[in-house]
């Protein structure tokens, strides 16, 4: 009787050992502490203190060139943010995307001319990008300020011209512009088509509505301080706005310093040396990631277009280079869905090979 209870008793223990749940497959995702361990400011402390301890000589340059870099960008930052706060505190964020419909060609136009007067980089732009797709303005129009705001401001323009020539520098000004219509044109066509019905990514601070319109006026209440659920409205945008945009810019200029301090200007351009349609698309491949911005590629280009260089592939990667590169897309990854990010690369891509094509023909 023992011997059969105890037989009983072994069964069952077998049996509830084979129902046990089977323990967890490592993984990634259950590491402890992997938020933080993965998150952006991670990258961003662990950047210089690599370099502190890998190349301290370096060090002091990397972080003077980053610290820099990003305080060039803050009062941009700041009036991006505090923009953004006011028109979604006040209830003046829906007007803002309704002043765009039924005038969304004007707008692309508006967009791809202002774009090529703007002083702003790859990375500056970053910030008013945001503020445009936090009010909801169409993607399209923001598109073409997207593409072409990189591409030339006055300032660039001089500095082409005294580099490179006049008419260098005259057909970039005219690519800019162009490539600007070019991609706000394709993204409004698209969107008809029924693509990119929501831009923004899920969390990012670029999304969500504000407090709405005074009901009892259905107008904006601009002085939303006199009212404490739109001033608290207003400090909650404030610092969710700030808090992301520093963040993932914070990632970019990092990534920037470590570009140029690691990768030099003229070992990036000597790669795209040569002629002919290879040499064109090469150049805009290489030029897409790389971090040369319009101060120091055109002199660079000149030295290579005097060894040989055609002028199609100094005009491809000078776009490309402009458009895109590896700091800038750290910022805009955050912002917009794969799909945009996917246009926005294939449009600056495209862009940069048509562009210098044409040149190369034209000139």
């Amino acid at each position: 009787m023992t011997d059969t209870v105890e037989n009983l008793e072994t069964a069952g223990g077998e049996a509830s050992s084979c129902c046990a749940k089977p323990e967890p497959k490592w993984s990634w995702k259950n590491l402890p502490g992997r938020q933080y361990i993965f998150s952006t400011w991670t990258i961003v402390i662990a950047g210089p203190l690599l370099v502190l301890l890998l190349d301290q000589p370096q060090f002091a340059g990397f972080v003077t060139f980053a610290v820099t870099a990003f305080g060039g960008t803050l009062p941009y930052i700041a009036f991006a943010v505090a923009l953004i706060a006011w028109l979604k505190a006040s209830g003046a964020e829906a007007y803002v995307g309704k002043a765009f419909e039924s005038r969304e060609t004007q707008a692309i136009v508006l967009a791809a001319l202002f774009g090529g007067l703007a002083p702003f980089c790859s990375c500056e732009v970053i910030p008013f990008i945001a503020g445009l797709l936090a009010v909801g303005a169409p993607l399209s129009a923001i598109m073409a300020f997207w593409l072409s705001s990189p591409l030339i401001d006055p300032p660039t323009l001089l500095i082409t011209a005294g580099a490179l020539g006049w008419e260098f520098a005259i057909g970039k000004a005219v690519f800019a512009v162009t490539l600007g219509l070019f991609g706000g044109a394709l993204v409004a066509m698209a969107m008809r088509a029924g693509l990119f019905s929501n831009p923004v990514k899920i969390g990012s601070a670029a999304s969500g509505c504000g407090c709405g319109s005074s009901p009892k006026t259905g107008k904006p209440v601009w002085k939303f301080w006199q009212e404490s659920e739109r001033s608290d409205r207003f400090v909650t945008e404030l610092k969710a706005n700030a808090a992301f945009l520093i963040k993932w810019l914070a990632l970019a200029y990092v990534l920037e310093a470590a570009l140029v301090t690691y990768v030099p200007a003229d070992l990036i351009a000597g790669v795209v040396g040569g002629n002919g349609l290879g040499s064109i698309v090469i150049s805009a491949l290489v030029g897409m990631p790389a971090y040369l911005n319009s101060y120091v590629a055109p002199p660079l280009l000149a030295g290579l277009m005097d060894q040989g260089m055609s002028i199609g592939a100094a005009m491809a990667f000078m776009i490309a280079g402009s458009v895109s590169s590896i700091p800038a897309m750290a910022a805009v990854w955050s912002l917009v869905k794969p799909q945009v990010f996917a246009t926005y690369l294939g449009l600056g891509f495209v862009g940069a090979v048509l562009s210098g094509l044409i040149f190369q023909m034209v000139v």
